[in-house]
């Protein structure tokens, strides 16, 4: 299955754009599942009920991208949902509408999360566009900042408490990489080989899809175990129940750039850990 979250043509209202980019991946989603999701390119535009009121979408305000794919959504204008496929459960966010707490969109969030049978579905990965997690992107560190306002603030207690393995973003054009990381720390050391119990999400920035790379703050964070700036993919290969991988690939040659796999089975999934089991006191 190809997961396609967002900026998928920057077409910026030309049809023809729309035209030229499904002809190029007809020969691939003709034959396997392609899941496309909502981002800038294609929502936002002033006074359309985006949540960002900037001219990118070129006025689309959506239309085409929710029209010219299927996707399992409730409702077509809000464009996120989830799908379980193999033993993957995705929960795909829509960041150009508001994911706030108290909001519809943060309802769906935690019932995604939340509602996923862990011995059916081992392998919990959330995908959004524009980075609510972690990135070293020098436009975020303009803003003094390394995620969109509200972005992890509002959702990684969720991320913790349903044990998130990976957070997928795409926006920053290039690859990144953090360790598992909660509250902006380390939770445990960034490595290519993860065992047992959970510990915390990692989060993975793979927006090297085609438009003019990004750039990377000077001085790198802590939690940002690998960075490319070149163009890429990345792979996800579930083994069994037990075994997952992640690959980042370059477009140019196929070669595998980054990598780590995580071995823990059920038992695992339900140890308790930092802030994801329920809260007790000395008298309970």
């Amino acid at each position: 299955m190809v997961m396609h979250i967002g900026d998928i043509c920057y077409a910026s209202g030309y049809l023809s754009q729309w035209d030229q980019f499904t002809a190029q991946v007809e020969p691939i989603a003709s034959t396997v599942p392609y899941m496309v999701a909502s981002g800038n390119h294609e929502r936002d535009w002033p006074g359309s009920g985006s949540f960002y009121g900037t001219l990118d979408s070129g006025g689309e305000c959506g239309v085409p991208a929710q029209n010219m794919f299927y996707v399992p959504a409730e409702n077509r204008e809000q464009f996120w949902y989830l799908t379980d496929y193999g033993m993957f459960r995705f929960c795909v966010a829509n960041t150009e509408l508001d994911w706030r707490p108290g909001t519809e969109q943060y309802k769906f969030i935690e019932h995604c999360l939340s509602s996923v049978d862990r011995q059916k579905q081992p392998w919990l990965i959330f995908l959004a566009h524009r980075v609510l997690g972690y990135s070293s992107a020098t436009f975020y560190g303009a803003e003094g900042t390394t995620e969109e306002p509200m972005g992890r603030e509002s959702l990684q207690l969720l991320w913790q408490k349903y044990r998130v393995d990976i957070a997928m973003y795409g926006h920053v054009h290039g690859y990144e990489r953090t360790c598992p990381v909660y509250e902006n720390v380390c939770v445990a050391k960034g490595s290519d080989r993860y065992s047992g119990a959970f510990t915390a999400t990692t989060h993975v920035v793979v927006g090297g899809g085609g438009a003019s790379l990004a750039e990377y703050t000077a001085e790198r964070a802590r939690w940002s175990h690998a960075q490319d700036l070149d163009y890429g993919f990345a792979k996800l290969t579930a083994f069994n129940h037990t075994t997952l991988l992640m690959e980042y690939k370059r477009s140019r040659d196929g070669s595998v750039r980054d990598s780590f796999t995580v071995s823990r089975d059920y038992r695992d999934v339900l140890a308790c850990g930092v802030d994801n089991c329920a809260a007790t006191t000395m008298a309970s």
